[in-house]
């Protein structure tokens, strides 16, 4: 199979097009998806006007930009049609009112983007995440039911997938109908230790490489091969260890990943 192996840019969050497109291509990925947050270089306030730019300078360093990891406002579906970028990336959060009541408010908020995913052109991603938000992608596709899915996409996650205590093998046909980008990241639980006084510590998610983690990557790659998937892998560059270079870990997980593949 043929993947479009991509990155996610938040490591380098803050460069410019011009920097960032030659170091991504120089890690060996075609994809980018690039946050639009109020930390990165491209704001959700600049957007409109700094994103087709941005865009276009990736583009001619041979990157093309997969999706945004951003806010489901008016003017960053504008910005991402005028980019041509297919694909706005959220995570469906959970408040202090509860799950029951978090995802009616998500699913409402989701229910208000359909009329500018539609009149945009630019589809919705949402991504499965551990701790407070829906975390499985199982749960993600509840929360989309009934939402036409040309326009809202199902983000996998191969961390969180394990996280979630779910199979690939599972999971990857029940959303493939949905399935917009294929996130690689792993992770293993780790024990911290105990507060002063307290009984014991609690256990923690701990990013690492690929090959060392509870997820399986062959086994999704394997599953997308059957699938027939051809669409994104993104590579999130997630790693609680911070003592070796992202870069380094990058270009590590991207051998690992194609291998996995059968350097599809």
């Amino acid at each position: 199979m043929t993947f479009l192996w991509s990155v996610f840019t938040k490591p380098w969050s803050a460069l410019p097009a011009d920097t960032l497109g030659p170091l991504v291509s120089g890690l060996g990925f075609a994809g980018a998806e690039i946050p639009v947050r109020d930390t990165a270089h491209v704001t959700p306030a600049e957007a409109g006007r700094l994103l087709p730019e941005f865009t276009a300078r990736l583009r001619a360093d041979g990157v093309e930009v997969i999706s945004v990891a951003g806010d489901l406002s008016e003017p960053v579906f504008a910005a991402c049609r005028e980019a041509g970028v297919p694909m706005i990336r959220v995570m469906a959060e959970l408040g202090p009112d509860g799950y029951a009541a978090s995802v009616r408010r998500v699913r409402r908020r989701l229910e208000d983007a359909a009329p500018l995913a539609e009149g945009y052109g630019v589809q919705v991603g949402v991504q499965p995440h551990h701790g407070r938000y829906v975390s499985s992608a199982l749960g993600v596709m509840d929360l989309l039911d009934g939402l036409p899915a040309q326009h809202f996409r199902v983000i996998w996650d191969a961390a969180h997938d394990a996280l979630a205590g779910d199979d690939p093998r599972v999971t990857l046909p029940l959303v493939a109908e949905r399935l917009g980008i294929v996130n690689l990241k792993n992770v293993i639980h780790v024990r911290t230790e105990p507060a002063a006084g307290a009984v014991g510590g609690h256990w923690k998610p701990w990013f690492v490489p690929g090959p060392e983690g509870l997820a399986d990557w062959s086994a999704a790659l394997g599953q997308l091969a059957e699938l027939g998937y051809t669409g994104p892998v993104c590579l999130s560059g997630q790693y609680s260890d911070s003592g070796v270079p992202v870069e380094e870990r990058l270009v590590a997980d991207l051998a690992a990943a194609r291998d996995a593949a059968g350097a599809a």
